[in-house]
């Protein structure tokens, strides 16, 4: 873990130096469109945040500029926390005159995040996951670049059981909070379509570090299949855990919503053999987009972009082609400029529903390959299957004013 971390810093270090200019600097050029990077940098989920502060740093070096005038940013260190979330969009948009913010890794802050920044003129792009960020609690200020819990259950959970008929006793392990709750309802409504028996939940708090008692509950209920709900580092641990129990190999396990590259890195190859996953991106997918991303990723990072990257850059890219679509940094011209906006993205074809804010794209089933089989050093999995599921308009929730 400490090697990762310090590779992961080195890369940082890296990244600045290609660049030329401080995270200060950044957040200072005079003049500037000043934007806002608010993800985890310290908790359980700092991995993804320091990513994500990489994702928006390449997308502002690769523009410059937009109306003329120079893109600024300042990372926020949200600690995973909705109430420090707010608080740090709060003194961005007094502070330092931000408007435009992509981040908010965990759906709680993501919500808060949403609200505020539309008090505060300006617009939120998020990766978050819980259907209520373009449902019950949608708002004109917020857009969603990620397929929600919905869309992700759809992709893997289905397409699971339909390929294995005969495993009918499933049982999942979920974080308490609202992107668990998201995937486990999803999840319980496909398993009574398809007949399938439920045969037990484990629930667990944002902060648990311990698994092993979860592990203990699931394997008493004697599943098919193993179905985790939670997401980065604890997901990660809960998979250790399980393996380590050796339920991979008496059952299929199933990870719906996986951090990628970097969570198969930290895991091993080894530990990944067999196991399924759902995943928002993959580095390997064919897009002109995503062949530059990749391209640009590996010359200033020597490395190649993972989810918490590349959701970050495509988050901020999308903001800075709002403002250069709509020739104003105003909060209504911006929203026009997006709603409805179709574009060829990391994932493919692309488009931002008009009514909800919701980025239509494609979400991914992969399947962890064996080392021996492994064409290069993050060749970890094999694209399964991949497609679009999202709820309709009318069944969303979302109302706006």
């Amino acid at each position: 873990m400490q090697r990762r971390h310090l590779l992961q810093v080195s890369a940082l270090s890296a990244l600045s130096a290609s660049i030329g200019l401080t995270r200060g600097a950044f957040a200072q050029a005079p003049g500037a469109i000043q934007f806002g990077c608010p993800v985890p940098m310290s908790g359980p989920f700092a991995a993804n945040g320091k990513f994500a502060d990489m994702g928006m740093r390449l997308a502002i070096e690769q523009y410059g500029k937009a109306l003329n005038r120079p893109l600024a940013y300042t990372l926020l260190d949200t600690e995973g926390k909705p109430a420090t979330a707010v608080r740090k969009v709060q003194e961005a948009a007094q502070q330092q005159g931000a408007r435009f913010f992509a981040g908010g890794i965990l759906s709680g802050e993501a919500l808060a995040m949403g609200k505020e920044a539309e008090k505060a003129g300006g617009l939120f792009v998020t990766t978050a996951g819980a259907d209520e960020i373009t449902g019950s609690d949608c708002n004109v200020a917020t857009f969603r670049w990620s397929v929600p819990t919905f869309g992700a259950i759809e992709q893997t959970v289905r397409p699971l059981i339909e390929s294995m008929p005969k495993a009918k006793r499933w049982y999942t392990i979920t974080p308490q909070y609202v992107f668990g709750d998201g995937l486990l309802s999803a999840a319980k409504n496909i398993f009574k379509e398809k007949g399938v028996e439920h045969v037990g939940n484990s629930y667990h708090s944002l902060a648990e570090k311990e698994f092993s008692g979860y592990i203990t509950n699931a394997l008493a209920a004697k599943p098919d299949v193993l179905l985790l709900l939670n997401f980065g580092a604890q997901c990660a641990d809960t998979l250790r855990q399980a393996v380590s129990f050796g339920m991979h190999k008496n059952m299929t396990i199933l990870v719906a919503w996986a951090s990628g590259l970097e969570q198969f890195e930290s895991l091993g190859a080894d530990l990944c053999d067999g196991i399924y996953f759902g995943a928002q991106y993959w580095h390997t997918v064919d897009s002109e987009l995503n062949r530059d991303l990749v391209k640009r990723t590996n010359d200033k990072l020597k490395m190649n972009p993972n989810y918490s990257l590349a959701g970050s850059y495509i988050c901020t890219k999308l903001l800075i082609d709002g403002i250069i679509k709509a020739g104003s940094v105003e909060q209504k011209a911006v929203i026009a400029a997006l709603e409805g906006h179709k574009y060829q993205g990391l994932t493919g074809e692309e488009e931002v529903r008009k009514a909800d804010h919701q980025v239509l794209k494609n979400y991914y089933l992969l399947k962890g390959k064996a080392k021996s089989k492994m064409k290069n050093k993050d060749d970890y999995v094999d694209v399964l299957s991949s497609g679009k599921s999202f709820l309709p308009i009318d069944q969303t929730g979302c109302k706006r004013a």
